[in-house]
């Protein structure tokens, strides 16, 4: 009697392990999220300087040409908070209209579909696309801001 305990006991366990794997879907990246190259990054901003002085105050983003795969999008999104976004529309193939445009606290495609994202959150605006924008790490120290991945 208790071996036929444990074995009901084991194979309960079995049935939930195996329910599990099934339930889990292998492709669950979509793959239009594959547009972007997985680039390394590695870039230092003196916000001392005239052409990132803006990036002292909150909200005022800059472009940065010749990182990533179209450039990078610099803003301090919150006091003490940076993000650096890839300015290449993650939901496009990479072509030269899909280097986004600052506008504002908006990147803006400038392929037909226009993809609209927030620079603070890196979601897109109005409609609902498969694709964030790709973040790279950035953190404040002193008036530098480090980019590194």
């Amino acid at each position: 009697m208790i071996k036929t305990l444990n074995m009901t006991k084991c194979s309960k366990y079995l049935i939930i392990f195996v329910l599990c794997i099934l339930a889990c879907d292998k492709d669950d990246q979509n793959t239009n999220c594959n547009y972007l190259l997985d680039l390394g990054v590695s870039l230092s901003i003196n916000m001392n300087l005239p052409q990132y002085s803006q990036l002292k105050f909150i909200n005022n983003p800059i472009y940065i040409p010749n990182h990533g795969n179209g450039g990078l999008i610099v803003i301090k999104a919150s006091e003490g908070f940076y993000r650096a976004w890839d300015a290449s529309d993650p939901n496009q193939y990479p072509k030269t209209c899909s280097i986004l445009e600052i506008n504002g606290i908006e990147a803006i495609s400038g392929c037909e579909d226009n993809n609209t994202y927030s620079l603070i959150t890196g979601q897109s605006i109005n409609t609902v696309l498969p694709c964030t924008l790709k973040e790279y790490p950035a953190a404040q120290s002193g008036n530098t801001v480090i980019i590194n991945n």
